[in-house]
């Protein structure tokens, strides 16, 4: 019997997840087939009861809908607890567990198909939003030399860094500084991985970030993807950065976690990678 999942949202149309867990199912060999869920606003809980009772056995869940899926889980993952926000739940029974897979996505990305290790590294995080919540533990679980967050609201910086701080008690690498600041106390600092987890790109605004950031050599990435050459990747170049990536990656890894957690089974995550990749020029 074919199992059946879905991404559920609103708007739907432009997910690429049934693309990409297609894909994963015909690489792996699984039974299961992947559709779009369009749910209405207010009604995330009916939907999802009504996919349940369908033989449902499990969503990816995207905008608006992260904080609804929180509400709704039974068990949640410490990587939901962290972020607030739950982007995938699996359905057993009475139990509807939940996890946070953004972070982890991103994370792989950067260290496994990027190259490049964050452990002893500099890492800036622009944003204090839902997006940055979710990675802060999967960056923290690398060991970095430090992690920053810098957000236009400082206050929220400072809030998320001291949850950061607290959340280290699952750390291995525990004892990482984290600061929380404003973009005007860049000024002198410098980075080995920037990544904009900011809605400004969605909007072509250019961040308000100090080209001296950017320390040699150092990783610009757009969680944003196929976006181009956003405006953070355009002051990055122009900050002497060649290297550049989106969140394509970030994208196609948060579905393989998915992916394995559901079905028990890792897909490789190149070909999609690939398929999905806008050139940033």
């Amino acid at each position: 019997m074919t199992d059946r999942y879905a991404v559920i949202g609103n708007p739907i149309e432009q997910s690429k997840s049934p693309l990409i867990h297609t894909a994963f199912a015909q690489v792996t060999g699984q039974d299961l087939a992947y559709t779009k869920v369009l749910s209405p606003l207010g009604e995330f809980a009916q939907t999802v009861d009504a996919f349940r009772a369908a033989g449902g056995r499990g969503m990816n869940v995207t905008a608006p809908f992260k904080l609804d899926a929180f509400a709704y889980a039974t068990d949640l993952a410490p990587s939901a607890q962290l972020a607030g926000a739950v982007n995938a739940l699996k359905f057993e029974g009475d139990k509807v567990f939940a996890e946070n897979f953004d972070g982890v996505g991103l994370v792989r990305d950067v260290v496994h198909n990027l190259g490049c290790p964050l452990q002893g590294r500099k890492v800036l995080v622009m944003g204090a939003g839902g997006a940055t919540r979710g990675a802060l533990l999967p960056i923290l679980m690398q060991g970095p030399a430090e992690l920053v967050i810098v957000n236009r609201t400082v206050a929220k910086a400072q809030e998320l860094a001291a949850l950061a701080q607290k959340s280290q008690s699952h750390n291995p690498n525990a004892g990482v500084p984290v600061r929380g600041i404003g973009y005007d106390d860049l000024q002198g600092e410098s980075f080995d991985v920037v990544f904009n987890a900011t809605s400004a790109s969605l909007t072509a605004q250019v961040p308000p970030l100090p080209v001296s950031a950017f320390a040699p050599g150092a990783l610009a990435y757009e969680l944003a993807y196929g976006k181009g050459l956003t405006p953070f990747l355009q002051l990055a170049q122009q900050a002497g950065v060649t290297r550049l990536a989106d969140g394509v990656g970030m994208l196609a890894e948060q579905a393989a976690e998915a992916f394995l957690w559901w079905r028990g089974v890792r897909p490789d995550t190149r070909a999609v990678i690939d398929t999905l990749t806008v050139p940033l020029v």
